[in-house]
């Protein structure tokens, strides 16, 4: 049905909600915004079928309904992820519909695609939590994600790489591991790499790794240094709770629907990311009682 002037209504495509915890709060965000009072956010997740076809019913769902723009938080965890990403992206353009992404692009670096990204600079991110290590005295620095993860992690990795560089540690392409973090052989690999800390790409696989280190008899931070990115509501109730960078999770909500108002106004607008900043928040897992804040670098040696 053709939509009123003023009152919009907008589509949720998040196929990873209640599986990767930062969305919900980002929706929430969305939610609670000023800007969402005259407009509607509608969702669903049509039941009995996979992820991946969830994901595809519900877009045909939006196309069908005429929805104003959708937000789209790129599947990740799958095989065929990049394919079904594809497909939804392409067909809510055919449809003229307007996307802005959630957290992550459509397909993998150095392609970006035209849609509006909100998000965090997942680079830096990678390198301020590396870099924190690094102070603290690490030198021999894993990087562990789970396989099929989204770009956003490549981008993490990256940041690692480049606080290694800049740091004059070692940049060890074996050091980088695509993995299961509750697989006890899968980690025993890594550790026994004489590593004295590992950059997890997220809390999720953290949250993962610590009991498997734990459980290994490995003393975190006394062996092993450990640390994530997101700080998901879990991050402090860990066995060892975790040192991580906090997303700035109801912000990005807010921005998201900002952007989302703006594209449909201002349709020919340049593509355009929109990154918010994020927080260091130390915990027990780096071995370090002192809170550092991002803003004061110190100069690598």
């Amino acid at each position: 049905s053709p939509q009123t002037a003023g009152a919009l209504s907008f589509g949720l495509l998040v196929p990873d909600l209640g599986e990767t915890e930062i969305f919900e709060p980002i929706c929430q965000g969305m939610m609670a915004s000023p800007l969402a009072r005259e407009h509607a956010l509608i969702w669903g997740s049509p039941l009995g079928y996979s992820k991946e076809e969830r994901a595809w019913r519900l877009c045909r769902q939006y196309i069908d309904r005429g929805v104003s723009g959708v937000f789209f938080a790129p599947l990740e965890l799958s095989s065929d992820k990049d394919n079904v990403n594809d497909r939804i992206a392409r067909a809510l353009d055919d449809a003229r519909i307007p996307v802005v992404l959630l957290d992550r692009t459509v397909v993998p670096y150095p392609a970006r695609g035209h849609h509006d990204l909100v998000g965090i600079d997942n680079r830096r991110a990678g390198y301020v939590i590396t870099e924190h290590l690094l102070r603290l005295g690490s030198r021999r620095i894993a990087f562990v994600a789970m396989p099929h993860a989204a770009a956003t992690v490549d981008a993490r990795e990256a940041g690692y790489r480049e606080a290694l560089y800049m740091w004059h540690a070692p940049v060890d392409r074996s050091l980088v591991h695509r993995l299961d973090p509750s697989d006890s052989s899968q980690v025993r690999s890594v550790i026994t790499q004489q590593v004295d800390a590992i950059v997890c790409a997220n809390d999720r696989t953290a949250a993962r790794l610590i009991p498997t280190l734990l459980r290994l008899g490995y003393a975190i931070p006394g062996d092993i240094r450990i640390v994530g990115i997101d700080d998901l509501e879990y991050a402090k109730l860990l066995p060892v709770p975790l040192t991580t960078l906090r997303q700035p999770t109801r912000q990005l909500g807010d921005a998201a629907l900002a952007a989302m108002l703006d594209r449909v106004a201002r349709s020919h607008l340049p593509t355009r990311d929109i990154l918010l900043n994020c927080e260091l928040i130390v915990r027990d897992s780096c071995g370090s009682g002192t809170t550092i804040k991002q803003s004061d670098k110190d100069t690598p040696p």
